[in-house]
């Protein structure tokens, strides 16, 4: 038997004609869907690829592109621009309420007994075998005030970047241009970079705190303000000091950890010491023992003996550790404690007054003998 040939499928394919015809209606087809995608909307001129809401009403009210474009460009955006300014302050609010909240709560007393209560009770291989730092509070005010700042200029960063987006401003050149300033800036203010090192560094090795007594060279006072650039203190006087960090090259730090309240007691000459050394103890013992004054002092107080021999006094040293920046409180109780106390015992503090003799032998100058010559104006003259 001879195999019969294959005749296809029962549909006969499209001749030549045919397929020619089909192409034709497609491509004659192609350019009006292409025109029709491309030819923009009314919306879409009027008010562009992403329309706003107040552009769609009032396109929808009057049927105007005009209108819809002038409303777009009277209202609309400055709506924006008001909606992320109002967004912007608010959330600057809160992050800034919240930074506040969380520092005084780390600052509050309770927080410090509590966390020294679990330091009491934590095994002692896994706590600093160190002294206890009594500076979570400073350290907390300060972290705070730089948080603050650093969240304020976040915000208010990411505002303005989006109002200069609504304005239609193209960010790509005013970001390459920033960095190019930066490295200006950088080059040109290396003192202002210097500040801004040294403040970081400052925080970091918690050389300082808001709260604190410090010496820092120019000025002696307490820390009212620390930025990433200058510090605030407030001497004695009330002079306020503006200090950029880069130049503060040392610091004396009166409040960290804890202070010495040093008191040198002078005695006159004379003065039994083995008499005054007890009762300096015994007046310093009683201020440790004054229920009011023992949270401000960390130890029993010591009497040190003689410091000092000079022309006029004898020296003795009493010397009490307290907490930080208790010292001068301190110091001011013992001067009023011991001053009564050496007044009721009868004990010299201050050597007595020098007296000078003065001796006029006779037919000096100024020795007169017999009455007095009368003088001019009824004057007598004096020898």
């Amino acid at each position: 038997m001879g195999k019969q040939p294959y005749d296809g499928p029962s549909h006969s394919p499209p001749n030549n004609s045919e397929r020619v015809t089909l192409n034709t209606v497609s491509l004659t087809s192609l350019p009006v869907v292409m025109a029709q995608a491309t030819d923009p909307t009314p919306i879409q001129q009027a008010c562009g690829d992403d329309p706003s809401y107040i552009c769609r009403r009032v396109l929808e009210w009057t049927d105007s592109t005009g209108w819809a474009e002038a409303a777009d460009k009277l209202l609309a955006t400055p709506a924006h621009i008001l909606l992320v300014v109002a967004v912007a302050f608010v959330a600057n609010r809160l992050v800034r309420r919240a930074i506040r909240r969380l520092t005084n709560k780390i600052a509050a007393p309770e927080s410090q007994d509590r966390l020294r209560n679990l330091r009491r009770r934590a095994p002692s291989a896994i706590i600093d075998s160190g002294s206890l730092s009594l500076r979570s509070a400073a350290r907390a005010r300060t972290l705070g005030t730089v948080l603050r700042g650093i969240a304020s200029a976040v915000v208010w960063t990411i505002a303005v970047t989006i109002i200069l987006g609504e304005l239609g401003v193209n960010l790509g050149p005013l970001i390459a241009g920033a960095g190019i300033a930066g490295v200006a800036i950088g080059f040109g203010a290396q003192s202002l970079v210097k500040d801004f090192l040294a403040g970081i560094f400052m925080l970091v090795e918690d050389q300082f705190g808001v709260g604190d007594i410090i010496d820092a060279g120019p000025a002696t006072g307490t820390v009212e303000a620390i930025t990433l650039r200058t510090t605030r203190m407030r001497d004695v006087q009330g002079t306020v000091w503006h200090i950029p960090n880069g130049t503060i090259a040392r610091v004396g730090n009166m409040s960290q950890q804890w202070a010495r309240a040093l008191l040198d007691v002078e005695v006159a000459w004379g003065t039994d010491v083995d008499r005054v050394q007890p009762v300096i103890q015994e007046v310093a013992d009683g201020l440790w023992a004054d229920a009011a004054w023992r949270r401000k002092i960390l130890e029993p107080p010591e009497v040190w003996g003689i410091e000092r021999l000079e022309a006029e006094a004898i020296a003795i040293r009493l010397v009490v550790k307290t907490r930080p920046a208790e010292q001068f409180l301190v110091v001011r109780e013992l001067r009023r404690r011991l001053a009564n106390a050496f007044g009721d015992r009868g004990i010299a503090v201050r050597p007595p007054q020098d007296e000078a003799w003065v001796r006029r032998d006779a037919g000096s100058s100024h020795e007169v003998s017999g009455p007095a010559p009368d003088a001019p104006d009824g004057d007598a003259s004096r020898p």
